[in-house]
């Protein structure tokens, strides 16, 4: 026989079909007292095969009919309509109902006396005023014995002593099972509020996986959790969006070799080990990877995100992937790239005119020094703008080219004051320079002018009520060291941190409807890092800025 078989057989004989506790009050008084009332009918039956005079006497026979009517009142009074402890009645009947036993059958059974062992165990497991049920556990069966002895009368010391086993028998069963229902009771409380605490504890987690799942569905970003064997633990509404996009028509369920992840050509398959679910299995952290997720006109540009996971140990337990559809980002930059390659070739025309025609004035020997000196400023500025329309083509592909021979730095720092100076006079702005008379480097001229140009040039436009700028040049060990200095309106330090990305307009400069279109410090730092050098700033809202370059000798 199994052992489930045996459980099963075994609840079915002790008439227990669920744990005692689950039954109703009056079901559990019954049950508490049917080991009373199957010893009572066992004790008939032996009496009725041996002692059957005994039948006769009624006294035994309130015994037998009292316990009948016990047992009956246990299932018929609704327990449960009535104060909690009313059901402790019931022992102390029992122990009325054995003292008649008792006297009733003594002559023909002995032992009717150790039934008081039920309704004691019964009042001391109850946990209801345990210091009253070790005292009925004393009292209760030395009543049995005695109460029939002083109501006969002619009751020696001797008597009274004899019976006193008994009752210090049932004391020690009392005190033991007052003891030990007293320690589950309190186990039982402390694992109630355990269960309490846990109930809490798995309420407040459901409450926070409805609130993350409610979070992660309401975000615009795909997420997907992976454990580290790269079963998806986690998949929000739109990572799931994104997992149907990339799935091949014919194939519902496909896994990560079969989707359809393409470079950023949009045609080139991104090889299984280089896709982003992939890399971040294998416990890679990456930002920003780019890849596009299905076919036809639906396929879209996904940048992804990953980081791991780690258990206590730190171990590599899985990694998050966040998925963002960037595909409209990435048509507008296109898109802005087409434009500035296409204005860039129609500004080149004009400007290799307006260049040609100055050459030919500067070559007429009749000019005076005052007619050459702004057709020197037209032809400066002309190939200034050309160089920006170069670079504006090198920005779109990524190349910036420099021609490094002998200078004097300080030369272009005069060169690049003096041409400002007109429109710093117009703004009520002090050009100063603190240059030595004379510092060599071997740099591209062209382009550290024009670095110079664009830091003066900024110097001003950003110092709207007027001050001082202030250009210095000093050399450091192996480098030429330039700063440019304005008392100007200064930048935030968000505002620092994006001060050289391409196209980049404080919000402040948007506002002050100050021209620009944010190339000019970008093209700076792509100059002076082309040279070996660095390039950094300085700024306080209000106060001014600082821009510093430093290129090698």
């Amino acid at each position: 026989m199994s052992k489930q078989t045996w459980n099963d057989t075994s609840g079915r004989m002790l008439l227990f079909r669920r744990p005692f506790h689950e039954y109703s009050l009056r079901g559990r008084v019954a049950l508490s007292q049917i080991p009373l009332s199957v010893t009572a009918g066992f004790t008939a039956v032996l009496v009725l095969a041996f002692f059957p005079e005994t039948l006769t006497n009624p006294l035994f026979i309130s015994f037998l009919v009292s316990q009948v009517v016990i047992l009956i009142a246990c299932y018929a009074i609704p327990w449960d309509r009535l104060p909690y402890p009313s059901f402790l009645v019931i022992p102390v009947l029992d122990l009325v109902s054995i003292t008649l036993g008792r006297e009733g059958g003594q002559d023909s059974l002995t032992g009717i006396s150790l039934m008081a062992v039920f309704p004691v165990i019964w009042v001391c497991a109850s946990g209801v005023f345990p210091k009253t049920a070790v005292a009925f556990s004393f009292f209760g069966p030395l009543g049995i014995i005695w109460l029939p002895l002083l109501i006969k009368g002619d009751v020696s010391g001797q008597d009274l002593t004899r019976s006193l086993l008994l009752p210090v028998m049932m004391l020690g069963i009392g005190v033991s099972v007052t003891v030990m229902t007293l320690s589950m009771v309190r186990q039982q409380r402390d694992l109630e509020e355990k269960d309490a605490q846990l109930q809490g504890v798995l309420d407040g987690s459901k409450r926070q996986e409805r609130l993350l799942n409610t979070v992660l569905d309401t975000v615009h970003l795909g997420v997907l959790a992976v454990d580290a064997g790269g079963n998806d633990i986690l998949m929000n509404r739109k990572q799931r969006a994104h997992h149907r996009l990339a799935s091949p028509a014919d194939n519902a369920d496909p896994n990560e070799s079969q989707l359809l992840v393409f470079a950023p050509d949009r045609t080139t398959p991104v090889p299984v080990e280089q896709r982003p679910v992939r890399r971040a299995v294998l416990g890679e952290e990456f930002t920003d990877y780019l890849v596009w997720l299905g076919a036809g006109d639906e396929q879209r540009a996904i940048t992804t995100s990953a980081r791991p996971m780690t258990d206590h140990d730190g171990n590599f337990a899985g990694s998050v992937i966040v998925f963002s559809d960037v595909t409209e980002l990435v048509n507008a930059l296109a898109a802005k790239d087409d434009f500035v390659s296409n204005v860039s070739h129609e500004f080149r025309t004009p400007l290799t005119s307006i260049l040609g025609y100055v050459e030919l004035l500067l070559d007429d020997d009749e000019l005076t020094e005052d007619q050459r000196g702004p057709l020197d400023i037209i032809q400066r500025n002309s190939e200034r703008l050309l160089t920006l329309v170069s670079d504006l083509l090198s920005s779109r592909s990524g190349q910036l080219i420099i021609s490094p021979h002998a200078v004097d730095v300080a030369d272009l720092v005069r060169a690049s004051i003096s041409s400002a100076q007109p429109r710093a006079t117009e703004s009520g702005i002090r050009l100063r320079a603190d240059a030595p008379e004379r510092l060599e480097a071997h740099v591209d001229s062209a382009r550290i002018s024009q670095v110079l140009d664009n830091l003066v040039s900024n110097a001003i436009k950003y110092s709207p009520n007027g001050g001082e700028v202030t250009v210095s040049l000093r050399a450091d060990n192996r480098n030429v060291v330039c700063s440019v200095s304005d008392k100007g309106m200064g930048m935030s330090e968000q505002d620092q941190k994006e001060a050289f990305a391409k196209f980049f307009r404080s919000e402040a400069v948007r506002n002050s409807a100050i021209p620009g279109v944010g190339l000019g410090l970008s093209i700076s730092k792509a100059i002076v890092e082309a040279h070996g050098g660095t390039v950094s700033l300085r700024s306080e809202k209000g106060q001014g800025t600082t821009f510093t370059f430093a290129v090698p000798v």
